[in-house]
């Protein structure tokens, strides 16, 4: 189950203010293989343990907020950061 597009629409970063986008195949492959490997955490440092099927990504490209089920997790200390998966 996607986003819904018009929630996409209003969606935007907590902390920054910046609208969010769905992260693209590739990054999503990327961050998984990470995961997988155990080198990805949330910002509070718990470690990313389950694959993702869906993810958000701010449109500067610096916070990823996973989706569950259809429902975007917008919360700051389980956001994904840019930096801390070596992507910039």
């Amino acid at each position: 189950m996607s986003v819904d597009r018009k929630l996409l629409e209003i969606l935007c970063c907590p902390v920054t203010k910046i609208p969010v986008e769905p992260l693209p195949r590739e990054r999503l492959e990327a961050l998984n293989a990470l995961i997988q490997e155990g080198q990805a955490h949330y910002q509070d440092g718990t470690p990313v343990t389950e694959p993702v099927r869906e993810a958000l990504i701010t449109e500067n490209g610096e916070r990823i907020y996973l989706v569950d089920d259809g429902i975007p997790v917008m919360l700051e200390e389980r956001a994904l950061t840019a930096r801390g998966l070596g992507w910039i």
